[in-house]
């Protein structure tokens, strides 16, 4: 990492473990604000804050933060109600603000509550804060994408720059706040009289008798579960429609009632699926892959913004997909066009196929799990800014445009306090037929820095010799070269020598399995207390 972060890093480790006491200590402004991004700024901010201890100088900056993402809020309200007057792409990256403004109040207000409680996770908190700058930058991406007029683009364009400084002194002045301290507690607990797959009887009779619901009929078994509905374009189901399916879960549900379960058969379903942040803890299974596929085709070209191009869009924490292909057939000439984003908080992915070109699968935030997975794409086609793991997946890159090279993943970390990042643990890296077929032409990396923070991780995986010796790809000149953070431990194949890779700062070689494991499912998503519910398998730690 870069020098600054290595600073920032020694100062805090002095700063919270050479005082008995943080909580009571008294801390001036200048003091608290020495390890932010903007001291000065952050100076500025807590001048009139009247606090003397650093966890109240921090609470009272995430209320700040909480006050100016409600003026922004209002503020794209407030040109979505003159919507007439604009143009569709304008409305699009309007309504992708409206979204991102209306989920970071939620983030800031529930990190306020935490911080009041008694006992929280501090990677709860910490988590929330991280996707708060994610929301800013993405909404800030699609103003610029939809060629937004100068006096919107302009007017929101300050507004967001402007929050996101406050967005990141709050992040920082937690962190430094309160230590990590993660507690060991499980998503919710299971109420009494709930019903389990495995005792369903009648109600679960028809994907007992269809084995390629899952690799085994146990993994399902101790799931919780509140109510099944079937979807089935025949009319044989409870539903046509995957929407309506989704527009009929309940809202609002906790895990400890049970996942509303969503069982979509086989079919070509052609429709853009949104579960909203009110469709908690839904749980949609499909035949197989290739057998239930969700399809679309938006993109980028055509005039949506990256963000909008989901054929299937998820925020609904606690979701979970299974069985299902996620496709965007728009095709490389098309540029971005996504198949799947997720910015849901615990989701989980269990043997589904992610189908696109350029920007196939947006993890954009919060916590996700991606378990024997494939994933096809070209350009950056697994990207965002979300904590997550793959892990025995297949990862496929296809034939991109004439000229082009491929990139896996393009990690898009903002800021160095914030606790996301890529790993690809015991995964396969490998050419999809149409690459494999033109005989070496194309070059392929693991990926390259779409922010100035990104981070990615490749653990115990089979690297195959489509990947260059150089192993990553610049994004533009130095950017980012000393302050991302790239590593490889342990991989395997022809594609995985490390003696000619990159040479930048932020690269790394791991050898130490105590550093590796840092990017395991138990430590970097805390896994271990949200997986289970969900019946899917996992390995926590390292091979």
């Amino acid at each position: 990492m870069a020098s600054s972060s290595l600073s920032t890093i020694l100062f805090l480790f002095l700063f919270l473990f050479t005082s008995p006491s943080l909580a009571d200590t008294s801390i001036t402004p200048a003091t608290a604000c020495t390890p932010t991004p903007d001291p000065t700024y952050c100076k500025s901010v807590l001048s009139s804050d009247g606090q003397t201890t650093l966890q109240n100088h921090g609470l009272f900056s995430i209320k700040q933060s909480l006050n100016h993402a409600r003026k922004f809020a209002a503020l794209v309200d407030s040109y979505l109600r003159l919507g007439s007057s604009f143009s569709q792409s304008t409305i699009r990256a309007l309504e992708d603000c409206q979204l991102l403004s209306s989920l970071t109040t939620d983030y800031l207000s529930n990190s306020i509550n935490l911080l009041n409680s008694t006992d929280f996770d501090t990677d709860d908190v910490q988590t929330l804060l991280s996707a708060i700058i994610t929301n800013q930058q993405t909404c800030l991406e699609s103003l610029q994408e939809s060629a937004t007029g100068s006096t919107i683009q302009n007017s929101l364009s300050t507004a967001l720059l402007n929050d996101t400084k406050l967005h990141r002194v709050s992040l920082a002045l937690f962190t430094s706040a309160w230590p990590h301290s993660p507690k060991k507690h499980k998503r919710g607990r299971l109420r009494p009289g709930r019903k389990l797959f495995s005792n369903l009887g009648r109600e679960i009779s028809e994907f007992k008798s269809r084995r390629r619901l899952l690799q085994s009929s146990t993994a399902l078994d101790s799931v919780v579960v509140r109510d099944i509905v079937v979807v089935s374009q025949d009319g044989s189901g409870n539903f046509i429609t995957i929407n309506s399916a989704v527009a009929a879960a309940p809202d609002n549900t906790n895990i400890s009632d049970g996942y509303f379960v969503i069982y979509v058969k086989a079919g070509l379903y052609q429709e853009y699926v949104s579960v909203n942040k009110t469709k908690k803890n839904l749980m949609m299974i499909g035949d197989g892959i290739n057998q239930t596929i969700i399809t679309g085709n938006r993109n980028v070209v055509d005039g949506s913004t990256t963000f909008n191009s989901a054929t299937f869009a998820v925020v609904g924490e606690g979701f979970v997909a299974i069985n299902i292909t996620f496709r965007n057939t728009a095709g490389a000439v098309k540029q971005q066009a996504v198949a799947l984003r997720s910015g849901a908080d615990f989701s989980t992915f269990y043997s589904c196929s992610f189908e696109g070109y350029q920007d196939t699968l947006y993890t954009h935030s919060l916590r996700q799990f991606y378990r024997d997975c494939h994933i096809y794409g070209t350009v950056d086609f697994i990207f965002g800014n979300a904590a997550v793991v793959f892990q025995n997946c297949n990862i496929y890159a296809r034939l991109p445009i004439s000229g082009q090279s491929n990139t896996i993943t393009a990690q898009g970390r903002t800021d160095p306090n914030q606790n996301t990042g890529t790993s690809i643990h015991n995964c396969r890296v490998a050419a999809a037929s149409d690459l494999a077929a033109a005989n070496g032409s194309t070059k392929s990396y693991l990926g390259r820095p779409w922010k100035q923070y990104s981070m990615t991780v490749y653990m115990q995986s089979f690297i195959d010799s489509l990947i260059d010796p150089a192993g990553w790809l610049p994004w533009s000149g130095d950017f980012a070269l000393s302050t991302l953070y790239y590593a490889e431990y342990n991989n395997t194949g022809p594609g995985s020598n490390t003696s000619s890779r990159v040479t930048w700062t932020g690269y790394h070689v791991i050898n130490a399995s105590s550093t590796a494991s840092n990017f395991t499912v138990s430590k970097f998503i805390s896994g271990d207390s949200w997986i289970p519910a969900s019946g899917v398998p996992y390995v926590g730690g390292l091979l």
